[in-house]
């Protein structure tokens, strides 16, 4: 353990320390730009959840507005069935009434 006491000398071990600071200085600006990048890429994803947000409910409003048209087709199909019903109904009893007298 001696001889590698000995090798360390002050002068090597101030260059390690100097280096070391260097190394970890170039990490943290590299960490620094990494988040800045995700920093904006995360803001232009929020805005591209937005603008599909968005869309979705132009395509809920769509489709409402396509069931709301079916419904009342279904609507006037139904009171035609019921007039239809309604004057077979007439017409069936007033042929048996006509035929009673």
């Amino acid at each position: 353990m001696e001889t590698v006491r000995e090798a360390w000398t002050d002068e090597r071990l101030d260059d390690l320390n100097v280096g070391m600071h260097r190394e970890f200085d170039q990490v943290h600006t590299e960490i620094r730009e990494l988040r800045d990048e995700l920093r904006g890429e995360i803001r232009d994803v929020r805005g591209e959840i937005r603008d599909v947000r968005g869309e979705i409910r132009d395509l809920r409003a769509h489709t409402d507005a396509g069931f709301d048209a079916i419904n009342a087709r279904f609507d006037a199909l139904n009171r035609t069935l019921m007039v239809a019903a309604a004057s077979i109904v007439a017409s069936t009893l007033g042929a048996v009434l006509l035929n009673a007298l």
